[in-house]
């Protein structure tokens, strides 16, 4: 019997519909996030056309978002630990729109550089904040969470790529940066607006996933090896499909299939859109799906076969990517194998080291998506030199295999071990951290 002294007893059913609708509206932010990466493909031949710059000068930009973005996460992270997530969503939304606003006015290489560091801040205040949410909601389901929100990441563009496509077509480039930079900034405000942090009393721990019985500070993550073997890991798997990212216009343009008109019965379409909208699709379907699976069998184990998944494609598309319908086929599979790393080593990291510091630490970990970003510019410059797509496409597929064994043989086992070490430093710690929440 409950005595009138006691709290309410908050029913089951509100904390689940609560921490789902936290999800969903991360997830929002996210989709309207999107495009300021993944649409970007579509508007590179526009500028080109109409400036007469070369490619590697207009793919700077990419570059620039992609490092801004990364590198700033620690940064970013630091407050949303510190001051929660709404905020940091709402100002990520503001410089989410104003980026493509910036672009629409554009007239010199330099407009589009600022545009692209502007939505590299806006974009990474989005992203970081809405994974570290999903992190800190769902210690029971993190992989599918994180792998929900990143995949609204993955494919939130594949619902507008018809329509900026097609004003692109109608009105020009200009037109279509403006309105869709104003329609996602006001998207990603308004979803900001219901989102808070859990409290203690919101949360369950996973049975079926190893999770750290304490929270590492970054310093104490950074003096880990664990650390950094996830750290070269994630740079090795993230740049395969970071460059078919930014380049598989270009990729489809050189291979001689951007033009050929796909016929489904039902509708018809050039390549290169399509090609674009199941990767899209892809790319977010493998988020979630490959998290949901890692909460089950381990993450691990998943970054094993996702890895090997994504190798052999590249290595496919690399060998049959002449093929219209190889090409399309294959660039699905390379996307589908490749959008989970940011489910997979999001969910690791708070798994290894705890949540309360997670924002700092996997910030500094998704820097890796930086450092891949600096090699986009290289694999042009490689394909010139070799005339080829081939010779990036094995490059980069060898890495991804390197990164699958290294899962398994160098990861895995140093997890058991950090592990082992962390449950028995835990009990001496606890007592020290409740004595100190006592005297506050």
């Amino acid at each position: 019997m409950q005595s009138r002294l006691d709290p309410p007893a908050v029913p089951a059913v509100s904390h689940i519909s609560n921490r789902w609708l936290q999800l969903a509206a991360g997830v929002a932010c996210m989709v309207a996030a999107a495009n300021v990466q993944y649409a970007w493909t579509l508007f590179v031949p526009e500028i080109q056309q109409a400036h007469g710059w070369s490619r590697a000068a207009i793919q700077t930009a990419f570059t620039i978002f992609v490092v801004v973005q990364t590198w700033l996460t620690p940064i970013e992270g630091y407050f949303i630990d510190r001051h929660g997530p709404r905020v940091m969503v709402v100002v990520g939304g503001l410089f989410t729109g104003l980026a493509w606003i910036i672009n629409s006015y554009a007239t010199s290489l330099m407009g589009f550089y600022v545009g692209a560091a502007v939505g590299g801040i806006g974009v990474g205040c989005v992203y970081a904040t809405c994974v570290n949410s999903a992190i800190k909601w769902f210690p029971d389901r993190r992989g599918l969470a994180v792998g929900l929100t990143a995949g609204g990441y993955g494919a939130g563009s594949a619902l507008t790529i018809l329509p900026i496509a097609n004003t692109i077509a109608s009105s020009g480039y200009q037109a279509a940066f403006f309105w869709f930079g104003l329609l996602q900034g006001t998207i990603i405000i308004l979803a900001a607006l219901l989102l808070r942090a859990p409290n203690t009393q919101e949360l369950k721990a996973s049975d079926k996933v190893v999770q750290s019985r304490r929270d590492y500070t970054l310093a104490e993550a950074l003096r880990t090896p664990v650390f950094y073997i996830m750290l070269a890991m994630f740079v090795l798997t993230v740049t395969g499909g970071l460059m078919a990212v930014a380049q598989l216009g270009v990729i489809a343009q050189d291979l001689g299939v951007k033009d050929f008109k796909v016929d489904l019965y039902f509708f018809a379409m050039a390549a290169l859109p399509f090609a674009l909208m199941l990767d899209r699709v892809m790319n977010g379907i493998s988020r979630p799906l490959f998290g949901w699976i890692s909460d089950h069998i381990g993450r691990e184990r998943t970054m094993f076969v996702a890895f090997t998944m994504e190798g052999v494609g590249i290595i496919a598309l690399g060998t049959f990517g002449h093929n219209p319908w190889a090409f399309l086929i294959l660039s699905g599979v390379v996307f589908l194998a490749w959008g989970e790393v940011y489910s997979l080593f999001s969910a690791t990291a708070a798994d290894t080291f705890g949540t309360k510091h997670v924002g700092k630490i996997y910030g500094l970990l998704y820097c890796a998506k930086g450092i891949a970003a600096l090699l986009v510019p290289i694999g042009n410059l490689l394909m010139e030199a070799t005339g080829t797509w081939s010779t990036v496409l094995y490059t980069v597929a060898t890495m991804d295999l390197i990164a699958a064994l290294a899962a398994l043989f160098v990861l895995r086992p140093m997890l058991i071990r950090h592990h082992a070490v962390g449950q028995a430093v835990a009990p001496a710690v606890a007592p020290a951290t409740a004595r100190s929440v006592a005297a506050h």
